[in-house]
């Protein structure tokens, strides 16, 4: 059997000495926007529940993989709201390669361990520091706290009036995260205590996404992120991290795109270049 398998915008591989799979996804127009952003994936076989191969259009095979429950952040995030074309386990190969597709799953089954929900996250999560650009706010999470930074023209009053807000994760229990592709979009935190206002547009701990704002590519891993900070409740400064030199080019890259501000940008780069 091949250990790699080349599909539409994405190539799987199976890495036999970690158990695990290495989704790669490809750079281009017609490639889903989310997996620009998700770039490439290890996924440990205890991930997955199972695999399977299924007739697709036009003379395709579809190869899919299925997430254990409570196994990857960014499923749990999604929580069922994306468009299959999205699907980050899902990938398209052409009909005659149905006899690779069958035989690489296949060896995916033979090593798969317990099909039942996961007791912690097992796949990696997009790894701060994130920020994202919502229609009434700007968003950061450094890894410890979620700031809501609102915006002089989209927040309302209700929103504007109350401040900036900062939420530490130890004050946080849950967050839903309403795809932008469907009416109602949002990120909203679940607060100790708090209830929170129904209308996302007047809640203290929710953003509002619209037309250009919270896109999936852009919400979901940053939802997916913070999901994950709760669930692990672990202190930043004992999360693995990427390098200083990475995580200050990636600083760079998220000022330049306007989604920090220059105050932000300068304080998270101090802190950075302290701590390294």
């Amino acid at each position: 059997m091949g250990d790699v398998l080349a599909g539409n915008h994405a190539v799987w591989e199976f890495d036999r000495t970690t158990d695990s799979m290495i989704i790669r996804f490809a750079r281009g127009m017609r490639t889903p926007r989310l997996w620009h952003a998700l770039g490439t994936r290890r996924i440990p076989l205890e991930a997955l529940s199972g695999v399977s191969v299924t007739a697709g259009r036009r003379d395709t095979v579809v190869l899919r993989a299925h997430a254990r429950a409570g196994a990857d952040p960014l499923v749990e995030a999604a929580a069922g709201q994306l468009r299959e074309a999205c699907d980050p386990y899902r990938l398209v190969l052409p009909g005659d390669a149905r006899g690779r597709a069958a035989a690489f799953a296949q060896a995916l089954r033979e090593r798969l361990g317990p099909a039942g929900p996961a007791d912690r996250f097992l796949v990696a999560a997009p790894q701060p520091p994130l920020a994202l650009k919502a229609y009434d706010a700007r968003l950061a999470f450094d890894g410890a706290c979620v700031a809501f930074r609102w915006s002089r023209t989209g927040a309302t009053s209700t929103k504007w009036k109350a401040g900036d807000q900062r939420y530490p994760l130890s004050a946080l229990t849950g967050l839903a995260w309403h795809s932008p592709d469907r009416p109602g979009a949002h990120l909203r935190l679940s607060v100790q205590g708090a209830p929170g206002d129904p209308r996302p547009d007047h809640d203290l701990a929710s953003a509002v996404f619209g037309v250009g704002y919270g896109a999936v590519h852009e919400s979901l891993p940053f939802a997916a992120a913070v999901l994950a900070g709760l669930r692990t409740r672990t202190p930043v400064a004992s999360v693995p991290r990427p390098r200083a030199d990475d995580r200050l080019r990636h600083l760079a890259e998220l000022h330049g795109a306007g989604l920090l501000t220059d105050a932000e940008y300068t304080a998270l780069r101090d802190r950075f270049a302290a701590e390294a």
